[in-house]
């Protein structure tokens, strides 16, 4: 990668190091963003898919993602993510479920991005779990 997702791959494991929206338009919300900050969309492809990293004078400040026609029949509104540092997110999110939270979405892999989870905490707030990868691994894990 050419620059760095924002704190992802230099933060140490439990501080914040990424955020994303999951927009109902995301072609909108790219454009509202770009307006408002400046923020420049750069096109990455991911998992058959992609997703838009938002970036500010060449570096990363986020992403954001079309949330699926499913999420949205359910009622499933734009929001943001913020994702956490992990070293190993399989473990993080059976720690969380051993002390009251829940996995929402369970680990995957964003293919040369991170290792991913999303996880309510007892309280009902959400986070994302992130476990930096190899650029070259795809969304089995290999390389």
């Amino acid at each position: 990668m050419s620059s760095s997702m924002i704190e992802a791959e230099t933060a140490v494991a439990g501080r914040f190091c990424w955020v994303d929206l999951a927009a109902t338009d995301a072609e909108s919300a790219i454009a509202f963003y770009g307006e408002l900050f400046g923020w420049a969309p750069r096109e990455q492809a991911a998992n058959g898919g992609g997703f838009t990293r938002l970036q500010l004078a060449g570096q990363d400040v986020g992403s954001v993602f079309q949330l699926s026609r499913a999420n949205q029949e359910q009622g499933v509104p734009s929001h943001w993510t913020p994702y956490i540092k992990v070293d190993d997110v399989d473990e993080v999110v059976q720690r969380a479920e051993s002390i009251g939270g829940k996995a929402i979405v369970r680990p995957f892999v964003v293919a040369g991005v991170a290792r991913i989870a999303l996880i309510v905490d007892p309280v009902g707030a959400h986070v994302g779990l992130w476990e930096a990868v190899a650029s070259t691994e795809d969304e089995n894990g290999q390389r």
